[in-house]
């Protein structure tokens, strides 16, 4: 378990602020946010390399807000991996592992025996890393802290580190905090997600909540949705705190949405994978429908970003490749675009 109570802490001139969070014994947290965030800054504090200025940090029941780095019974694994250069692949997963039996069992798992015997300095980025994540899963830590493990491994590499890790996260249910910038791995790997701005916690909970309902357009757009909305609320079927169906404009669209949110300035964003394109307006329960026309078709692997001009506005779906080809979509083509109430989400 790890747990931050009003946190400060000052790196240099970076100041994490007030941080609070806590991930349970036995989950899988994940740590997002933009370069300068203060994510590595954040896992160092929990590893007692920077000091607390104030608050309380608590490691599975334990004040560890005093204790040494090494006595906090944790591993953490850096970007750069910070291996031992004086010692080959073996000798450094080797050093503090509980037993030769674990070394090489963790050595075994991430594939780094293949060149146990090889200097640390011939080793590519992507072998530094599977060697610090070794080195790291050897001491058998009750709490792993993960600050872009995977960053240097090729796609292949990648998903065999991630499996051998979750294998072993799976076996022996230690407590885990990542910072990764792939929101796929994010939603992949987490129980529990926080979102970092300026050494502040901006927002936390499960994967699915924050990406579907981000807290500020801020964190909406650097989560990469799509349809970020300035405009009003300026209708509602109640009152209260309850969600209910609503009304939300801009200049040129009329939003329905189910939300609490109260009349007033406010933001509306839609995932482009919650639109649904078709040539007719669909008979379905769907209450947002648009006509517009085509002015991009921009392919990603197996979808395809379609933005539909709507009265000046651009709105984005994401719908397969084969179903550009069903629907005949090019630049210039009315199409309608819909989504459901549930779809918009206001901040």
């Amino acid at each position: 378990m790890i747990s931050l109570e009003r946190v400060n802490a000052r790196a240099g001139t970076f100041q994490l602020t007030d941080v609070t969070f806590s991930i349970p014994r036995g989950a899988y947290g994940i740590v997002i946010g933009p370069a300068g965030a203060g994510k590595t800054t954040l896992l160092e504090t929990i590893a007692g390399v920077v000091p607390l200025t104030s608050g309380r940090i608590t490691l599975n029941g334990r004040n560890a807000s005093s204790l040494a780095p090494e006595a906090r019974n944790l591993g953490i694994v850096y970007q750069h991996a910070y291996l031992f250069p004086h010692l080959n692949v073996s000798q450094n997963v080797a050093y503090g592992a509980v037993s030769a039996a674990a070394a090489d069992d963790a050595a075994t798992r991430f594939g780094v025996d293949r060149f146990a015997d090889r200097a640390v300095g011939a080793l590519s980025g992507g072998e530094r890393q599977l060697v610090a994540l070794a080195r790291a899963l050897a001491r058998q830590p009750a709490i792993l802290l993960l600050d872009e493990p995977f960053s240097a491994l090729d796609p292949r590499s990648r998903h065999l580190a991630r499996r051998a890790l979750r294998a072993l996260y799976d076996e022996r249910r230690f407590t885990v905090l990542q910072v990764t910038h792939d929101f796929a791995e994010a939603g992949m790997l987490g129980d529990v997600a926080l979102v970092m701005d300026r050494g502040r916690v901006a927002q936390q909970g499960s994967p699915e909540s924050v990406f579907r309902h981000p807290a500020t357009p801020y964190i909406a757009d650097f989560l990469g949705a799509e349809n970020v909305f300035a405009g009003v609320v300026v209708a509602s079927a109640g009152e209260g705190s309850e969600r209910r169906a609503v009304e939300f404009r801009t200049d040129s669209l009329t939003l329905h949405a189910l939300s609490d949110a109260q009349p007033g300035p406010a933001h509306a964003v839609i995932r482009a994978e919650e639109i649904v394109l078709s040539i007719d307006t669909p008979a379905s329960s769907m209450q947002n429908h648009f006509t517009g026309r085509v002015v991009e078709l921009l392919p990603s692997g197996p979808l395809t970003h379609v933005t539909i001009d709507v009265n000046g506005s651009p709105l984005v779906a994401a719908i397969t490749s084969r179903s550009v080809g069903e629907l005949g979509l090019t630049v210039g083509k009315e199409i309608v675009a819909s989504f459901k109430t549930t779809a918009v989400h206001l901040c």
